[in-house]
């Protein structure tokens, strides 16, 4: 079983920044992606990158903003989050996916198999 140890959410002003880690365990290559979910709204894709690092994807409201990068001897995702606002308040969890064959599955949840417990992210004006 794959597991997904997610740290770095903090509470920051408005302007501030943060970088979140996501650390796979296992010997495999995978997919993975950042998502979000703040209250009473629902899950949205914020930024997924392919299995070696070289394909990545951004929500709208995050490009410009928010950088995804991989660390592929330590099989670890980083979301460094800039210019933050508060609606970017949420719960971020990383995902993976190992599927044979894809490198890389974009903003859709489903495609992904493996889900972290969430760090939280919290921006004040």
């Amino acid at each position: 079983q794959v597991q997904l140890v997610e740290s770095g959410g903090d509470s920051v002003q408005a302007g501030g920044s943060l970088r979140l880690s996501c650390a796979a365990s296992g010997n495999a290559h995978y997919y993975m992606a950042w998502f979000r979910q703040a209250p009473g709204k629902e899950r949205e894709g914020v930024a997924a990158i392919s299995t070696g690092g070289g394909t990545t994807d951004y929500a709208d409201s995050v490009k410009g903003r928010f950088a995804i990068s991989k660390d592929l001897a330590k099989n670890t995702v980083y979301l460094q989050m800039n210019s933050l606002k508060p609606e970017d308040t949420a719960m971020y969890y990383c995902a993976a996916g190992a599927v044979f064959g894809r490198r890389f599955a974009g903003l859709t949840a489903t495609n992904y198999d493996y889900w972290g417990q969430g760090t939280q992210v919290t921006v004040s004006s």
